[in-house]
Order: structure tokens, then sequence, then C-alpha cells
């Protein structure tokens, strides 16, 4: 139900699955599985994949600590959005990208939960977007020396929240992967 005038597709957002972003994140291993199931089914059911990699000073563009994870890899013809923000949409083609596929309603993975994937879901859903968070897609790094909460509260509290946002004309939620249903009923 996206606001966005004929863009009635779904589309797989991954978010950061990158060397140099999920090394030290919490179960990364289980997480990147999860990724890796959505991916593999969204190519199944034609089910367009998007890809978003970050780069800043940590994460120089084309280095390794840049590169995805070795257990995922971009499909030939699948989009890469390139940023430099928290929020996938600022600055970058997503946007584009998106329209030219039809796209109105997201499944978002990835991470980091308290960086990226809250401003891109945040972002898409001022955008008119609908936004489906897969709960146990996405991980972020232990914070709690600065003082955020441990790794899972983090994560347990976006999936809280996200579970519960509401906007006229458009749909929020959380699924877990295995939930996850493309066709836009879950």
């Amino acid at each position: 139900m996206t606001t966005l005038e004929n863009r009635p597709k779904t589309a797989l957002l991954v978010i950061d699955v990158q060397n140099g972003v999920v090394a030290q994140a919490h179960a990364r291993d289980e997480v990147v599985a999860n990724v890796a199931g959505l991916v593999e089914r969204a190519r199944a059911e034609q089910v367009p994949v998007v890809w978003v990699q970050h780069s800043d000073e940590e994460l120089p563009l084309g280095s390794e600590a840049w590169q995805l994870v070795p257990e995922l890899s971009r499909g030939e013809g699948e989009p890469l959005v390139k940023k430099t923000y928290f929020d996938s949409f600022e600055d970058t083609t997503l946007e584009s990208v998106l329209a030219d596929l039809e796209v109105g309603r997201l499944v978002v993975a990835g991470a980091q939960t308290d960086a990226c994937i809250r401003s891109t879901l945040h972002g898409a859903f001022v955008r008119g977007y609908d936004a489906l968070l897969v709960s146990d897609a996405h991980t972020t790094d232990d914070q709690s020396e600065w003082g955020a909460p441990p790794p899972e509260q983090v994560i347990a509290h976006t999936n809280m929240y996200w579970k519960f946002q509401t906007a006229p004309g458009r749909t929020a939620g959380t699924a877990e992967a295995k939930e996850v249903d493309f066709t836009g009923r879950s």
C-alpha cells in the first residue's frame, strides 16, 4: 500500500554486509546466513535484489574492508548503490534505481542496526515506501563502551519499534527471514 504511484513491486535491500562492517558484529554468521537465504529466495521468485555498500575513511571504496562478505555475491545485473551517509537514500542513486524497477515496497536486511538500517528504514518510510525489516537478518557491533545498550538489546529494540511503526497509506513491520513473503502479505 505504498503511497508511491505505479510502484507495485517489492525489492530486497541488502545494506552494508561488508567485510569491514560485520567483522565484529553480533551473531554475524547467523545473520549473514539469513541474508544469503533471503537473496536466494528473492532471486528464485524474481524479486529484485538491490545491494548497498558504504564507504568512508575506514571503508575505502574498492578496499577489502569495503567488499561484500565472502558468503554473498551480487548477481549479474543486480544494482549496486554506493553511499557515504547512514540513510541509503541520501546523495545516492537508490531512489532512481527503485523507480526504474517500479518498487514501492522494501524488505530490508543488513548492518548496522543502530545506524544505516534505522536511517534507511526511516528514509524509505518518509519517502512513501512500505518497509519490512527482517528481524533476524540485521546486526550491529557492540557500542556499549560509548553508552549504547548491548547489541542484542539494540536489535530487539529496533525490531520492537519497527513492528509497530505506522503512517498514512504505508505499511511497516517485521518478519523473520523464514516468514518473509515477497508478495507483500507479510
